[in-house]
């Protein structure tokens, strides 16, 4: 696919594959209600948009959300647009299918990055989860009966911590996918933290991805 990415975008790397072929096994059509957040570059919620379902993409990078409107423009997808944090945008709103994307990256900050920068799209805190826990605690109530939440992230940052949030807040939830890749660039530079933190091996220069799928039960 064809993408304008501006300089401090996300670029779709493997964790985007890997979800966006999650989205397609999901029963979407013309009444389905969909919700990209992180969305980048639109890439996800493109992927949805051509099942015909309402998406509606977050981001709270303005780069990335005039990128996403580029991309939906050339794609001729039918994506509605916002800029703000998580579900901030979509207060109140439903609905069947919640997708994520959000940085996952381990670093020595305990704070969040600022909201310009390329360091927004990776950098989530000594442990990797400040957007992971904030996700886990606030997108269940989102989702409509029988909704679903898809979330990417590194198995350096605690995939069993996702798990047991998604079920302490009323999800049935279960890994759906699993991608083994080399270290990018970014975690190739942090691969000596991740050492100290005892979250790699010695000399380990991979990680693996996984999708984490929670539906709320009836």
């Amino acid at each position: 696919m064809i993408l304008i990415r501006p300089p401090g975008v996300y670029s779709p790397q493997g964790d985007t594959e890997l979800l966006a072929h999650c989205v397609r096994r999901e029963e979407l059509d013309g009444s389905s209600r969909v919700l990209d957040l992180c969305t980048g570059t639109g890439v996800v919620a493109l992927v949805a948009a051509r099942s015909g379902a309402l998406v509606t993409a977050v981001d709270l990078s303005a780069r990335a959300v005039a990128a996403a409107w580029c991309n939906t423009r050339l794609h001729r997808g039918r994506v509605r647009l916002r800029r703000g944090d998580l579900l901030g945008p979509v207060a109140g709103e439903r609905f069947d299918l919640v997708t994520a994307n959000p940085p996952y990256v381990p670093t020595t900050s305990g704070r969040a990055p600022s909201r310009r920068g390329a360091a927004l799209a990776w950098d989530a805190g000594p442990d990797g989860r400040l957007l992971l826990d904030r996700i886990c605690r606030t997108v269940p109530r989102a989702l409509a009966v029988r909704g679903v939440l898809l979330v990417v992230q590194s198995a350096l940052a605690d995939v069993p911590a996702t798990l047991a949030q998604l079920r302490a807040a009323g999800l049935s939830s279960s890994v759906v996918a699993r991608r083994r890749q080399p270290f990018g660039p970014v975690m190739t530079q942090r691969a000596a933290l991740f050492e100290r933190l005892g979250l790699i091996g010695p000399g380990q220069r991979d990680e693996e991805l996984v999708v984490v799928r929670g539906v709320r039960e009836p």
